[in-house]
């Protein structure tokens, strides 16, 4: 074939074939909005979400808009049922239990919150610790989470809070003072499981070529530790951390209901179920509602945890 009639083949080819189809490009997913998805599906878990937020919406903006005060009582309304001026009844003072439920939700809530961070910072240092150095270290750290695992905690609780309560009162305040306290001993009390979890999850990836690498190039131990290990351990962390909350919720209300919580004068939703108790054969509402907030946020928080459990398995996460 001659150099002519290849190139008025070619020009023929050209014209026939036209110009290149390009294909439209699809746009990465990353991991939080593939976990955001699968998250989406979990119904309880977004019904939980909704309920969990008008709960904290409540307790926060509600004592604000409720024209009845929460600690303002009437001995002439003492005992009353629910009506419409107060639509869960009154106490034996007097005290719209509606406004001491918006008031207390934010002090059980606050309590929740807090004894996580407390013990999720408190596990995830010891597992970290452990997971990474392992040896002679790794094995102490193990013995003592086995240690605290092994003692009954509600009784430990009890113990701590009578024996210490007094001296946080005088140093902090009575509030502060017993604030403090509880979410020190319940977050003191509940950082096992977390310790575990990140334990294993070290374990497990210190052991992967992108540590190796790091160690190669010179990043310190506190640099591999805190930012390469530590923030692929995070979904298991999470998921424990939600679950922690609702835990630390009914530890709180325990407390109160056995008379070592807060004192009468602060309304937390615990209180209100050691407050009520008496009454319970003339006056239910007393303890009805207060029980009732507590379900539904700790329901609420449980169903959230279930979603978020799912939404970041890896195993999972990619399947829709």
């Amino acid at each position: 074939m001659s150099e002519a009639t290849e190139q008025r083949r070619l020009e023929t080819a050209a014209r026939t074939v036209g110009p290149p189809v390009v294909l439209p490009t699809r746009k990465p997913r990353s991991l939080w909005s593939d976990a955001w998805r699968q998250f989406r599906h979990h119904r309880l878990a977004v019904a939980g979400t909704i309920v969990l937020v008008f709960m904290i919406l409540a307790t926060i903006i509600g004592p604000f808009l409720w024209p009845i005060p929460w600690n303002t009582f009437d001995m002439a309304e003492a005992l009353q049922g629910p009506s419409l001026r107060h639509p869960f009844g009154t106490t034996d003072l007097g005290h719209d239990i509606f406004a001491r439920i918006l008031w207390g939700g934010r002090i059980s809530i606050a309590v929740g919150v807090v004894a996580m961070l407390v013990a999720v910072t408190l596990g995830t240092l010891i597992g970290a610790v452990a997971g990474y150095f392992g040896g002679i270290l790794d094995s102490f750290l193990m013995r003592m989470t086995d240690m605290f695992i092994s003692i009954p905690s509600l009784p430990l609780l009890l113990l701590i809070t009578y024996l210490f309560q007094d001296r946080m009162k005088a140093l902090f305040g009575v509030e502060l003072g017993m604030f403090l306290l509880i979410v020190l001993v319940i977050g003191g009390l509940n950082w096992m499981p977390v310790a575990r979890l990140v334990r294993a999850s070290f374990l497990s990836l210190k052991q992967k070529e992108f540590v190796e690498a790091a160690h190669c190039i010179g990043v310190s131990t506190s640099g591999i530790i805190f930012r390469h290990i530590l923030p692929n351990t995070l979904s298991p962390v999470i998921v424990a951390a939600t679950l922690g909350v609702a835990q630390a919720i009914i530890t709180e209300s325990a407390l109160s209901f056995l008379g070592l919580g807060f004192p009468p004068d602060i309304p937390t939703w615990g209180r209100m179920l050691y407050d009520g108790i008496n009454w319970i054969e003339f006056a239910p509402w007393m303890v009805l509602f207060p029980g009732a907030a507590i379900f539904l946020t700790v329901l609420s928080i449980n169903y959230v945890g279930d979603g978020l459990r799912d939404a970041l398995d890896p195993r999972r996460m990619f399947a829709i």
